[in-house]
């Protein structure tokens, strides 16, 4: 493969702006984009709901919080264990870099479910209205890894392919905007008009999990593996293991939703 005959990433600085000591970064103003999107998004929908909006504006504060919390313990425990055995306070390093759906993922969940609790709702309600604004947020993270230059794809010979910085001089699926395109704007696409209408209550959490499982399993197989594990025996990544569980619970999700809105429309039907 000839250098000359693909795309060169330009030069650009993952830091915007410097003030003072604060350092204002691409990857940091993506996740500022993904929370002001899904709040303008969520009160677009807060009339569907019984909930306040300063129950609305706790649930999405603390769901970020998930993210950023769990996104950080879970790279280190799934990517990074090692480190954090050799050096535990690696784990608050967050300024060295690192985040992790599946971590934040987890994170949310458990914001959410406390949340549900004070808010008098159930579990999979809240998880409803809020999983069609997770792509947002995952769209904007994915285009700010694409800035910083990082979590490229794999080498190959496409006319699209990218020679990254510090990736070997190899020109390289730009695996980042694949993600932004599936995770980002087809998953939110798919979500926000199947949640338009009422659904059976965790059908839409279902097809979330369902839906980012699939899509990132399918762009792991353009996605450099991360160096320092590599692929399994089994031919897949870390990411695609971890995915697995996503579509396997998101099926079961689905199934169950219409299952039991399928039994109550029945006994309906019989009282009546």
């Amino acid at each position: 493969m000839v250098e000359s005959s693909f795309l060169v990433f330009p030069n650009i600085d993952p830091i915007i702006v410097s003030l003072g000591p604060l350092k204002v970064r691409w990857y940091g103003l993506m996740y500022l984009v993904g929370f002001v999107a899904a709040y303008l998004l969520a009160h677009k929908r807060l009339e569907q709901t019984s909930w306040t909006k300063e129950q609305l504006g706790d649930l999405l504060f603390w769901s970020f919080v998930g993210v950023i919390v769990g996104g950080r313990i879970g790279y280190v425990l799934f990517y990074q264990f090692d480190l954090f055995l050799a050096d535990p306070t690696y784990l608050v390093k967050i300024w060295t870099g690192g985040m992790s759906f599946h971590g934040g993922l987890l994170g949310v969940l458990a914001a959410l479910f406390w949340r549900a609790r004070k808010m008098n709702s159930s579990f999979l309600q809240v998880g409803d209205f809020i999983a069609p604004l997770v792509p947002i947020g995952l769209g904007a993270g994915r285009i700010g890894n694409f800035l910083n230059a990082e979590l490229w794809g794999r080498p190959t010979d496409v006319p699209w392919a990218i020679v990254f910085p510090n990736a070997g001089n190899v020109p390289r699926h730009p695996s980042q905007l694949y993600e932004f395109a599936l995770e980002g704007v087809l998953l939110f696409i798919i979500l926000w008009l199947y949640s338009a209408k009422p659904r059976p209550i965790g059908a839409v959490s279902g097809l979330f999990l369902l839906g980012y499982g699939v899509f990132r399993f399918i762009v792991e197989f353009f996605r450099q593996p991360d160096a320092h594990l590599g692929l399994y025996n089994i031919g897949l990544s870390q990411g695609q293991l971890l995915c697995l569980p996503m579509i396997l619970l998101g099926t079961w999700l689905i199934v169950r939703a219409y299952r039991k809105d399928s039994q109550a429309a029945t006994s309906a039907a019989k009282k009546s």
